[in-house]
């Protein structure tokens, strides 16, 4: 997520330098972070269901290991088949 928080930035800031302001750079970056920050929405606890990025009200770009809501260990294989 960061590679590509870092990537938006130099795309926008590339277009900017070569091209001049351009909404549409603006609109690529965006759609970059939305595609990148899909799989960390998907990424919650079995139990209790809450997003494992989540503290509090901020998104950190790593995982916590123990659902911070019900204490779950988020490390442990999945038991049975789904």
């Amino acid at each position: 997520m960061m590679g590509v928080l870092l990537l938006a930035v130099l795309l926008v800031l590339a277009v900017d330098r070569l091209y001049g302001h351009s909404t549409l750079a603006f609109a690529a970056a965006i759609v970059m972070l939305v595609v990148a920050n899909t799989p960390m929405l998907r990424f919650n606890c079995p139990a209790c269901g809450k997003n494992a990025f989540l503290r509090g009200i901020f998104v950190v770009p790593w995982p916590n290991r123990t659902c911070t809501r019900c204490g779950r260990d988020l490390g442990e294989e999945p038991s049975g088949l789904r």
